[in-house]
């Protein structure tokens, strides 16, 4: 595998914008070729945005790094078209289990019900996934998509202006000038652009260090999430298990404040460490190892002017949850719609304002989940570890306990409730699809209702008739009928509960805009100009 890391993707070439006699101006710029990157210029250039990204590197990053995938994150993926490739990759999970000391005290299922095309998680490492991100990227140039990486481009500096930002970048060739419409920041957690804006993250560092070690072995452990605290072969600390593929292994241990990072991470160190947790007579090679501290940490606003950040970029959370990556992808699901109606002079420009109000709602609910696992993992005092421990002996036998133990919690979609975008609802239609939330996937014939949403904004009657095609102030709007006879019971179940009908109106980016029990024309009109940041008169 280590070779991957060898092969440039997208090696350095002079392009025409470095011999143009004055800065080329581009709709959209993305610095950061990494996963949260690369998903945002698949999603623009679907939409048909022309978008350059810049990075200097022009290969895959090095070591598994995020490996955890959320089934959010699979549903973009396929709205990205590399759904299929992620997933017959990755190592399938639902299951977890949580051990204390050296026994089992129970075990949780992500995904307990039927009727959902993916699964609660998978796993794959990053690699992978930006291997995949950039084979699509290549895909949809085949196609004539107006879509470009530069490698081997490093961004040296920015000057912002109230209609662009001019960007300088160094290559192996020179430095050339380049003029962005609008910039995306994806450069990740030590975010240059950031830097160079005089820009920082509010929020926690904690005093704790983990050890990640790849280690590549033949193991008959099952698909499954495996998380110890107070484990006999790290004692005091805690430890996690995940499969991933080609017979790699993540393990993490803690390993607390005070150490010398650089020594921890000598073979000679981490091995024994290993031989501790997997036995003596287990063979394996490492393939790789880093240590990370705790932080749970954002930008103030994730919009500068023309600049907008996502990403890590963006925002920090410790990576018991898994959501660093996942929260990254539903940046891109959420920015990506708004541009393009923005660039295509279908929405005012303060409609990015609401990409702000909504990520950065989301990123505080996921530091809030993190910065909690991360306190249940490693209690700050004698009293929090006593009331640690004691919610884990009960919950190896009793119910109520359970939901207290904090080993992660899993990412899961964030609902935008507040959002300026939201419109109407009616409180007696389930909670899980109020205006806001995610579509809840459901079985629709022989495939998934998710694979009807791919881009536009769907109006989906359930029960009621639907015009197939409407345009609303520039703005096209797929109607979706699903006749009384076809709703499966998972469909009742999700979107009507006690209703005979109902009307849903979904956003590009798979939210519930807003939700009737009968078709008003008029009213779903002022839904859609709410939902497009425009005012409702």
């Amino acid at each position: 595998m280590t070779k991957l890391f060898e092969v440039p993707l997208y090696p350095y070439k002079r392009t025409a914008d470095q011999d143009a006699p004055a800065p080329v101006r581009h709709p959209v710029v993305i610095i950061g070729a990494g996963p949260v990157g690369l998903a945002m210029a698949i999603d623009l250039a679907q939409a048909n945005v022309p978008v350059v990204v810049l990075d200097d590197n022009d290969k895959v990053s090095v070591g598994s790094r995020a490996i955890c995938f959320s089934k959010r994150s699979l549903e973009i993926f396929d709205r990205l078209g590399c759904g299929n490739e992620m997933v017959d990759k990755g190592v399938v999970w639902n299951l977890g289990k949580v051990h204390f000391g050296d026994r089992q005290v129970y075990n949780f299922n992500l995904l307990p019900e039927d009727g959902h095309k993916r699964p609660a998680f998978i796993n794959l490492q990053q690699y992978y996934c930006e291997l995949y991100l950039v084979e699509r990227i290549r895909a949809l140039q085949t196609e004539g998509k107006p879509v470009e990486i530069r490698g081997g481009n490093r961004v040296e500096n920015l000057h912002c202006y109230d209609d662009h930002t001019l960007v300088t970048i160094e290559t192996p060739e020179g430095a050339y000038n380049l003029e962005a419409d609008w910039l995306v920041a994806c450069d990740g957690a030590g975010s240059p652009t950031r830097r160079m804006l005089d820009l920082d993250f509010v929020g926690r560092v904690f005093e704790d260090n983990f050890l990640i070690a790849d280690v590549i072995m033949k193991a008959d452990f099952p698909t499954e999430r495996w998380f110890w605290f107070d484990p006999p072969f790290n004692k005091d600390q805690s430890a996690l298990l995940h499969k991933q593929p080609d017979g790699v292994w993540r393990i993490d241990l803690q390993l607390g404040w005070d150490i010398d990072k650089e020594k921890e991470k000598k073979p000679e160190n981490v091995i024994p460490r290993l031989k501790q947790m997997l036995g003596d007579d287990v063979e394996f090679d490492l393939e790789w190892v880093s240590i990370y501290t705790f932080q749970c940490r954002r930008m103030e606003e994730f919009r500068h002017g023309r600049v907008i950040f996502a990403g890590d970029a963006a925002h920090q959370v410790s990576p018991f949850g898994a959501r660093g990556a996942n929260s990254g992808f539903q940046d891109v699901d959420n920015l990506g719609w708004k541009l393009k109606l923005v660039l295509d002079g279908k929405a005012p420009e303060t409609l990015l304002d609401s990409y702000s109000f909504e990520r950065e709602h989301g990123a505080d609910e996921n530091i809030l989940q993190s910065s909690r696992s991360t306190d249940f993992i490693t209690p700050k005092s004698e009293m929090s570890r006593i009331f640690r421990d004691a919610v884990l002996d009960l919950s190896e036998h009793y119910e109520f306990a359970r939901p207290l133990v904090n080993s992660g919690r899993l990412s899961v979609p964030c609902t935008y409730d507040g959002s300026p975008l939201n419109g109407p609802d009616v409180s007696s239609l389930p909670q899980r699809t109020r205006p806001g939330s995610t579509v809840v996937d459901a079985p629709l014939g022989e495939d998934w209702l998710l694979d009807h949403l791919t881009g536009d904004f769907v109006l989906l009657g359930l029960g009621v008739d639907i015009p197939s095609d409407n345009e609303i102030n520039g703005v096209s709007l797929t109607g979706i009928t699903i006749g009384r006879e076809n709703i499966s019971p998972e469909l009742r179940d999700r979107y009507l509960g006690n209703a005979a009908a109902a009307i849903y109106l979904i956003r590009p980016d798979q939210h519930v805009a807003a939700r009737w029990l009968d078709y008003d024309q008029t009213e779903i009109g002022a839904a859609l100009t709410k939902a497009i940041g425009g005012k409702v008169q």
